[in-house]
């Protein structure tokens, strides 16, 4: 207890006595500096006491699949800024091959009595992927917002890039450029965000063979893969569904003896940090992270004070960026 009691007192700067008046709930102490000491309890992995257990921590949940993508720490600085200016501590969960599961995160996060969880790129977007600790969320009533398109029925509010606009303005930058052999890169046949790309993309073509859409892992290993193979079948175009998808092909185009952008174009989707740093400088479609990121705050916040927040997808205008990875349609 003595132990605990100093931890405590340290990480908030108060004395030990504070924390032993909060603990034991004493008066004498004000609101702030009581919310502070349960939220460093909760931090440092000390149970409250049993009389303070009914309360949510001040704690919100920021569940991410890698860091490896720039798009990610982006999301995590806009989201966990806008939750400390509202006093509340972002907790980041981030997973690893092999290591916590979304599920397992989820699971961690309910012992802690967090106060929500904000999700971006989980396994909500991904049809066949367990749903299960979703449920169990929504089971418990914790405030939870999705960040970029999920699957039907979840029953969450989210925020989204409009996947549908990114791939028009992609594939009319490329068009303009007389490139008519436009091949797709996207993420795996149950990747929601995917799919909609995919369905604006023959929207707007008219007809897209089958073998224009190559499927791959969110790397850039897989994005070399799946770009070969539409370099293979002639295409002088290719659009990604993320940045590190974009580099890869490029490396693929390289790797085959092919200049880019003298002879295959590729445009990226996110606009992370460096692309315009790249060689070629990346031409990207833009997410508008600062918006989403503080609108999935706000949708966040308005559900812990207890206002009703419909179960919609609010979504959000993408940006193109042309920048030196298109160029026009090779005349041969």
């Amino acid at each position: 207890m003595t132990r605990r009691l100093a931890e405590v007192a340290k990480k908030v700067g108060v004395s030990e006595a504070t924390v032993s008046r909060v603990l034991n709930g004493k008066p004498g102490v004000s609101e702030a500096t009581r919310q502070a000491v349960l939220t460093a309890l909760d931090v440092l992995g000390y149970e409250r006491p049993t009389q303070l257990r009914g309360e949510r921590a001040r704690l919100v949940g920021l569940v991410l699949p890698e860091l490896q993508n720039p798009i990610f720490p982006a999301f995590a600085e806009v989201i966990g800024g806008a939750l400390a200016q509202l006093g509340l501590t972002p907790v980041l969960c981030t997973q690893t091959k092999g290591g916590v599961s979304e599920a397992d995160y989820v699971e961690l996060l309910l012992q802690q009595q967090v106060s929500g969880v904000v999700f971006a790129g989980g396994l909500y977007a991904q049809a066949d992927a367990p749903h299960d600790h979703y449920r169990l969320l929504a089971e418990r009533n914790i405030p939870v917002v999705l960040v970029n398109a999920a699957i039907e029925h979840l029953g969450f509010p989210g925020v989204s890039c409009d996947d549908a606009v990114a791939v028009e303005q992609a594939w009319r930058h490329l068009a303009s450029l007389g490139h008519e052999r436009i091949g797709l890169v996207l993420g795996p046949g149950d990747h929601v965000p995917s799919a909609r790309k995919l369905a604006a993309a023959r929207a707007i073509a008219g007809e897209l063979p089958d073998e224009f859409v190559a499927r791959a892992i969110f790397s850039l290993e897989g994005g070399h893969a799946a770009a070969a193979r539409l370099i293979d079948r002639g295409v002088t175009g290719i659009i990604c569904a993320s940045d590190p998808l974009a580099l890869g092909a490029v490396r693929a185009a390289r790797r085959k003896g092919h200049d880019v952008p003298g002879r295959i174009s590729v445009v990226g989707y996110d606009d992370s940090a460096f692309m315009n740093c790249t060689e070629p400088p990346l031409t990207t479609v833009r997410q508008p992270i600062e918006a989403m990121g503080r609108a999935a705050v706000e949708l966040l916040n308005a559900q812990i004070g207890g206002t009703a927040v419909p179960a919609e997808e609010l979504l959000f205008e993408p940006e193109l960026v042309v920048r030196g990875s298109t160029a026009q349609a090779p005349r041969d």
